[in-house]
């Protein structure tokens, strides 16, 4: 069993060397580690679940985590996820599975007595292939060839998620120090509690990790990132969102479980990106974007967030139906808090032309409409209603929020000549046409003109 252990091992890096030596592009051998990252998480989340299902167990050796040798575990992740990755001029997607398969089915049995296979252990490997390897090799191989970007976000979250959610605390629990079990155990309401909590810790990861894609064109991946500096969303109130995110996500999950591992785990995480990930980011981001990155820096704080936000640059606008009474409230409500760089215009002075519902333009020419288009301007009140805002925009609120909207505050309507109503389920108490007022982009910014009162 000696023997196999260092052959599972060390064959598969092996072979991952050379074909590094044969792809030089850095974005393959970065595609090809976060590859071996997914891989690596997905082994794991297969073989409990092999255990539950009887599919295949090791025989009980040392230096194994929960029954997995962690030799085979690492052998195994780096043939299903950056070998393929690297050598993917030469095997395309559909070959590189037959092949993973085809190997799979031929050594497994001769891995008898430290593997036992079950009667549906070919069931298993099926599960294998579709829901570990082909997503280590989607996201390795889009992310190598700078391809779909909206999905390899989407995988990169996944991955980050279930390696941040399930993959670390149960290594935590394994050392010793809570388990799930005890989570399981508490009552339905605390639970719920929990989760809504770590849902609006959250927010702001989510919410930065959109904004990279949206308006940085990048992923939260180091070696991915945003081909543009992004200032705006969380980042105009935080350097670090998502870290402090993932931080905050752990200690909440070690207080619950009342594990100590996953709190040290935490702390380490910190000292980690201050002492290491810090130093590299700044050098980097220095050296990408100069003096605009040292500006940034020196207004936003990479680990305590602003209370207003930090927005140079060309002031947003934000469009709004000067005849629709919902829209006077949005524009009451913030011009008495003072938006920082936002300009709000009438709707129907829209260059586009006649808009059905609010409308967002960033500085940088970012566009939303709608409850997103209000829920950016919340961004630039302060950090309070900057996080309503971005509740409002996670994947499914936004949606439930505009259908709300639509048919109980103001459908979707043209925008109106000033004096004309806008239709709204209750006119009586809904309407009335707000007189344009100076813009509410902050001292020291760029205003756009308001137009002067009809007549």
């Amino acid at each position: 069993m000696t023997a196999a252990r260092y052959l599972c091992l060390g064959l598969p890096l092996l072979a991952v060397l050379a074909a590094a030596r044969w792809d030089r592009e850095r974005n393959a051998r970065a595609a090809a580690l976060l590859a071996f990252v997914a891989a690596f998480v997905g082994v794991a989340a297969l073989h409990e679940l092999a255990r539950k299902t009887g599919w295949y167990a090791f025989a009980p050796v040392d230096g194994a985590y929960r029954g997995l040798p962690v030799d085979l575990w690492i052998g195994w992740a780096a043939l299903w996820g950056p070998l393929p990755v690297l050598l993917r001029r030469v095997l395309p997607l559909p070959v590189a599975l037959g092949l993973l398969g085809w190997l799979d089915v031929v050594t497994m049995p001769a891995l008898e007595p430290l593997l036992h296979l079950g009667s549906h252990w070919l069931a298993g490997e099926a599960v294998g292939l579709l829901g570990v390897a082909l997503p280590a090799q989607l996201l390795g191989r889009w992310s190598a060839d700078r391809r779909h970007l909206s999905a390899r976000v989407l995988l990169q979250l996944g991955l980050f998620g279930v390696l941040l959610l399930w993959l670390l605390p149960t290594l935590a629990f394994t050392l010793g120090g809570g388990s799930w079990a005890r989570l399981a155990g508490l009552p339905t309401s605390l639970l719920l509690l929990a989760a809504q909590v770590a849902l609006l810790v959250a927010t702001p990861a989510l919410a930065a990790v959109r904004e990279f894609a949206a308006r940085g064109g990048g992923t939260p991946y180091p070696w991915d990132p945003p081909g543009r500096f992004v200032t705006t969303g969380p980042y105009a109130y935080l350097a670090n969102p998502m870290q402090l995110g993932a931080v905050c996500l752990m200690v909440l999950t070690a207080l619950v479980a009342g594990s100590a591992p996953l709190a040290v785990g935490a702390a380490l995480a910190v000292a980690f990106s201050v002492a290491v990930a810090g130093p590299h980011e700044d050098h980097d981001l220095d050296g990408r974007y100069g003096q605009r990155w040292r500006d940034h820096r020196r207004r936003v704080r990479p680990w305590w967030p602003r209370w207003r936000p930090y927005l140079p640059g060309e002031p947003a606008v934000l469009w709004l139906d000067d005849d629709c009474g919902p829209c006077a409230a949005v524009r009451r409500f913030l011009d008495r808090r003072r938006p920082v760089n936002l300009t709000i215009m009438p709707a129907a002075r829209h260059p586009a032309g006649v808009l059905w519902r609010a409308g967002y333009t960033g500085g940088d020419g970012h566009r939303e409409r709608g409850v997103a288009a209000v829920a950016r301007a919340l961004e630039h009140v302060h950090l309070g209603w900057a996080w309503v805002g971005w509740v409002l925009r996670l994947p499914g609120i936004t949606w439930l929020a505009q259908l709300v909207t639509d048919a109980m505050i103001a459908p979707p309507h043209p925008s109106q000549p000033q004096g004309e109503r806008c239709p709204t389920p209750n006119a009586a108490s809904s309407t009335g046409r707000w007189r344009p007022s100076a813009s509410t982009a902050s001292p020291g910014s760029p205003h756009a003109p308001s137009p002067p009162p009809p007549g």
